[in-house]
Order: structure tokens, then C-alpha cells, then sequence
């Protein structure tokens, strides 16, 4: 439970009331009126209007404003921008978050104080957002975005930050590391795990009602989720181990991003054809062409199949979306609006993904940090208490570790068979891996390799093919961590009743 407050001095405002005036949609002078208009006494709030370098009514501005706010100007070009630089200005116990195509009712911050006095374990809480409407495509996309809102605000176990009309201790927010500018719209998310992971609760305050303006144009709906996924990857770029961090779901276009480095598909690639070779692993006709064109696709084009299907995907359905805006039904809208707004997630996440991979950046280490790049898995699931992610029957890692003698352990729940059972190839860098250097036990592997110089090298291997029940997806190994670490100068041993694999080098 958080602490009480401090009772309201009198000599600094209680609420901060923190007003971007970017993306304002026609709205500013509306959202000024509403904050005007509050029955509260004036002293128990400040109004901070924030002023991008691009806002073209300066000075009728100035005029609506007079000295009921204060004007903080910026270089700031983005609305989570322009909330944290507000934040810092701010002199109130809670900061309040809103946005400038948003206006409050009346009585909005006489609710506030009244959640803060029944509810002091809250840090902070999200208010109703009411959607206003003015087109076709307005209605469905605020029907769209009201759902999430709603799932948010009453399912979700941490997903609470709503910056429409957010109110938060001011002191938790800068404990929680505040609005970072760089995440764009994604950094409400970020900020919201943090809260939960720090042990702090955010409430949702239903009686206190906002209006918010959908602007139901599909060139913005374009604009704003390509910001939500520019954050949201920039963010897994990062690698960063804050509290919160193990909260943000993993999207399986970056879990899959490494999928797409040549040199690794090119490995998983040989795998096969070597696994083929010894005359393993195909029950079905037509399998192993399947898996030979899978790879052999990757391996020589990269992620441009998949780019080039999610881009026409993307066109579909805004033709689809077009069309309907002018002569469908509501339901109709609505369905394609969703199916759009999918399509173009999914395309724009792989674009993010390419532009990072491409500036070199550093790889999604969801395995381990000693996994710098990896093909053939997907995404994180979890089974039998056990939290992993299925590789497929091929598979390729390439690990770092130090020059020489390495121990490499890989952590495999046997969910589909014994590990001994499903019989799994391991290569290093295209050769075979002797049975000697493999101990197996009832949940892993434990390999010991020798690193070139460099202390990188990629790890490969292949399996039978496991399908599950209603899924189509082609199985392999169970993944829950690939652990790589210097030999100290001991030889591994499997676990008691466990032998080492019988493998033999083949080159």
C-alpha cells in the first residue's frame, strides 16, 4: 500500500494539469474550455499548456489563456515529449496527463480528489474515456480502440496508463522513470509496467468522464501505429533490464527477427540436409521438401517474402477499408478496420525490425545473453510449469563465449518425449557434434564445444518434426535458456542413470 499524500498546503497547486498541444485535431480551444469550466476551486490546480515549435495559433493562444495557464515552449515535436518536458515544470503533488483533443467535465478534478481520499493505495489511476464521433470511420475506430481501452482498464493485470486522463503521484512517477519521448506512444506501456513491477497500483476512476475526439482519418490511424511499433521495437533493441522489462510481451516478428540473418538460415540449412543425409526424421511425404524450401528461402532472400505478402496484405485491406467507409455497413467497418489496423502492425514491425538489423543493432537475446542472434523459434508459451519457446525441427544459434573450451547448456523441458527419445543432432559451425561432448539430461542439454579465437560460433541442430494438436506449426526442441560459460577444467556428466548421447563425428 503507498503512503497517503501530504495534506495540500495551500501554497502549491494539488493536480498539475499537463496539456500537449501537439496533435490537437481542432480541439484546443474545446479541451481549454473544459478545464475552465471546473467547479473545483482554481487553487487546487494548474494548467500547463505545452507548445510544440510547429503550433500555429501562438497568439490566439496567448489571448484564450490569459493568466489561467502557463505556456512552457519546447523543441519537443511528439506528445509523450511534450508530457515529460511539462512534468518537469510541474509544482503539484499529482501530475495529470491528458491530451489536447480531450476535454474534461465539469466536475473532473472534484472526482479526482475524492478517488484520492477513498483509494490511498492508489499511485495513480486512468479516467472514462467517452468517444466523440463524427464519420463512418470515426465510429469504428473508436469502437476499436474503446475495447482496448476497456481490457486495460479492467482486465489487463498491469496495462492501466491511459494518457488521455491519467493522474499519478508525482513522486512515483520519477520513481518509475517518467514518459521517455524516444518510445513515443509506446512509453505508456513501458511506464505502466514499471508501476506494477514496482509494487504500485493504478486505479481506474469511472465517475471522472473525458471526451475524446477520433479524428477517423485512415492516413493518422497509419501515422500513430507506426509510432506505437517504432517505440515498442526500439525498446526490445534495447536489452534493458528495468523493472517492468519481463512484463512487455514479445511480438513474434522480433522473436523471429534473427530469422532472417542469411548466415544463420544458411546454417539451420546445412542441418537439414546433413540430418537428411543419416536418413532421420521424415514420416510424411512431402516433408522434407517442405522444410528444404522453408530454409532454403530464408537463405537465399531473407525476410523479403514475408515483407512483400504482409505489404500486399496491407494494401487489401485498405482497399477493403476504402471501399466499405463509403457503401458498408457499420459491422462491416468495423471488421475491416481491425483486420487494417492488424495487417499494417505486422508489416511495420518487420520494417522496424529490418532498419534495426540492418544498422548492426544488437540481437533479441531472449535465450540467454550468451545467444547473440538465433533462426527457428517461436514465440514464448508456457507448459507444465515450464516457460520456453519451441524451436523448430532446425534450428541455429550463434553464441558467444570465450576462445577455446566452452560449457554450453541448453535448457529443453522433455514436454513432447524423453531428450534422449527425440534424438537431435547438435552441429558447430557446420560439423557434427561427437556424442562424447554431449551429456543429456532429463531437461537438457550439456555440450562441451571449443570456440574459435573469436569465442563465436554458430550452434545448429535438427529433429523430427513434432505437431501438436490444432497447430500447424512445425515443432522441434523446447527452449527455455541456452547458458553458455568458460570450462573451468571439469568434463560434464550427465545426470544419474543418464549416459552420453551415442553420436559420432561426422564431418
Amino acid at each position: 500500500m503507498q503512503d497517503a499524500p501530504a495534506p495540500h498546503d495551500g501554497k502549491s497547486p494539488l493536480f498539475s494539469v499537463i496539456i500537449p498541444l501537439e496533435y490537437h485535431r481542432g480541439q484546443w480551444e474545446q479541451s481549454w474550455l473544459g478545464w475552465t469550466s471546473q467547479t473545483a476551486d482554481k487553487s487546487l490546480y494548474e494548467i500547463i499548456l505545452v507548445v510544440p515549435p510547429d503550433f500555429r495559433a501562438g497568439e490566439e493562444l496567448k489571448a484564450l489563456a490569459g493568466d489561467g495557464a502557463r505556456l512552457e515552449f519546447t523543441d519537443s515535436e511528439h506528445d509523450i515529449g511534450l508530457c515529460a518536458f511539462g512534468a518537469t515544470k510541474a509544482r503539484g503533488s499529482y501530475l495529470f496527463f491528458t491530451e489536447s483533443h480531450c476535454w474534461p467535465e465539469a466536475d473532473v478534478i472534484e472526482q479526482c480528489i475524492r478517488a484520492i481520499e477513498s483509494h490511498p493505495d492508489w499511485a495513480g489511476f486512468s479516467c472514462h474515456s467517452v468517444p466523440i464521433c463524427h464519420n463512418r470511420l470515426s465510429k469504428a475506430e473508436a469502437t476499436m480502440y474503446q475495447a482496448d481501452i476497456e481490457f486495460g482498464m479492467k482486465q489487463h493485470p498491469w496495462r492501466k496508463v491511459l494518457d488521455q486522463c491519467f493522474v499519478t503521484r508525482r513522486d512515483v512517477y520519477w520513481e518509475c522513470g517518467g514518459l521517455r519521448e524516444e518510445l513515443g506512444h509506446f512509453a505508456e506501456w513501458v511506464l505502466a509496467a514499471a508501476y506494477h513491477a514496482r509494487g504500485h497500483r493504478i486505479g481506474y476512476l469511472q465517475e471522472a468522464r473525458f471526451h475524446h475526439y477520433y479524428v477517423g482519418e485512415i492516413g493518422e490511424l497509419k501515422t500513430f501505429t507506426l509510432d506505437f511499433v517504432e517505440g515498442e521495437i526500439r525498446y526490445l533493441g534495447e536489452v534493458r533490464r528495468d523493472p517492468g522489462s519481463e512484463l512487455i510481451e514479445v511480438p513474434a516478428e522480433w522473436a523471429e527477427w534473427a530469422g532472417f540473418d542469411r548466415s544463420l538460415a544458411r546454417a539451420a540449412l546445412n542441418a537439414l540436409a546433413q540430418y537428411s543425409l543419416a536418413g532421420r526424421g521424415w514420416r510424411r511425404p512431402g516433408e522434407k521438401l517442405r522444410a528444404f524450401w522453408h530454409w532454403g528461402a530464408r537463405a537465399l532472400c531473407g525476410d523479403l517474402e514475408e515483407r512483400l505478402a504482409a505489404r500486399f496484405e496491407v494494401i487489401r485491406a485498405r482497399l477493403g477499408l476504402s471501399t466499405l467507409a463509403l457503401i458498408g455497413s457499420s459491422e462491416a467497418i468495423a471488421r475491416w478496420m481491425r483486420c487494417y489496423i492488424a495487417s499494417l502492425i505486422h508489416l511495420q514491425r518487420l520494417e522496424c525490425v529490418r532498419s534495426m538489423r540492418d544498422r548492426a543493432g544488437p540481437a533479441a537475446r531472449f535465450l540467454g545473453d550468451g545467444v547473440l542472434g538465433q533462426v527457428g523459434f517461436h514465440a514464448l508459451e508456457s507448459s507444465a510449469g515450464h516457460v520456453f519457446r519451441w524451436s523448430e525441427p532446425q534450428a541455429a544459434v550463434r553464441i558467444g563465449g570465450s576462445a577455446g573450451r566452452n560449457i554450453v547448456r541448453i535448457e529443453s523441458p522433455a514436454l513432447r518425449a524423453s531428450l534422449r527419445d527425440i534424438g537431435a543432432h547438435f552441429y558447430l559451425d557446420g560439423v557434427r557434434i561427437n556424442g562424447a561432448a554431449i551429456a543429456i539430461g532429463a531437461n537438457s542439454y550439456t555440450l562441451t564445444l571449443d570456440l574459435p579465437p573469436s569465442g563465436v560460433a554458430v550452434l545448429t541442430w535438427s529433429c523430427a518434426v513434432l505437431r501438436g494438436t490444432s497447430d500447424a506449426r512445425r515443432l522441434g526442441l523446447a527452449v527455455a535458456s541456452i547458458e553458455v560459460s568458460q570450462d573451468t577444467g571439469g568434463s560434464i556428466q550427465p545426470e544419474p542413470g543418464k549416459g552420453n548421447a551415442e553420436l559420432s563425428q561426422v564431418r
